[in-house]
């Protein structure tokens, strides 16, 4: 009697997709795509293997037939569990890159509400500030609720 071809790989890869899983949980789940990758090889195998079982019963010992099956549900078993890790480390990267944009969004809105932008060309009417900067091109003078500044006086060499 011969033995199945994922006898041992099967078994093998679906133990290591397990441990290898597990310990990812140590590092955030970031390296949990490995051992995805080992428990979806390690159950297409099984299956192929199990399948030539079904093919040609009489070539092949029992034992190893249930060798494979065990590497089979060894390897479901990583599957959803690496599937789960990586799925939440996704929901976390996802959730802090939400809350770091938005961080960054709010530091912007408070660079936009400047008075020293909110000249004529960013002014924006719906913003919190009741100043107004206006430009006059003619004098290069800013004024700003009645006070003004003459830019030329500013750079004397």
């Amino acid at each position: 009697m011969n033995k199945l071809s994922a006898d041992p790989l099967a078994l093998i890869l679906g133990i290591l997709a397990l441990v290898i899983g597990i310990a990812s949980c140590c590092c955030y789940g970031l390296t949990a795509i490995v051992p995805l990758a080992m428990s979806i090889i390690g159950l297409v195998v099984a299956n192929k293997s199990l399948r030539d079982f079904r093919e040609t019963p009489d070539v092949y010992d029992p034992q190893s037939r249930n060798n494979v099956n065990t590497a089979k549900i060894i390897n479901i078993i990583a599957l959803v569990i690496n599937g789960l890790i990586v799925l939440i480390a996704a929901g976390v990267l996802i959730f802090y890159g939400t809350m770091l944009s938005s961080v960054f969004l709010d530091e912007f809105k408070d660079f936009e509400n400047d008075d020293f932008y909110q000249n004529d060309e960013f002014y924006h009417p719906d913003s919190e500030s009741d100043t107004i900067n206006t430009w006059n091109d003619e004098e290069n003078i800013i004024e700003r609720d009645g006070d003004s500044i003459n830019i030329d006086s500013m750079y004397q060499e």
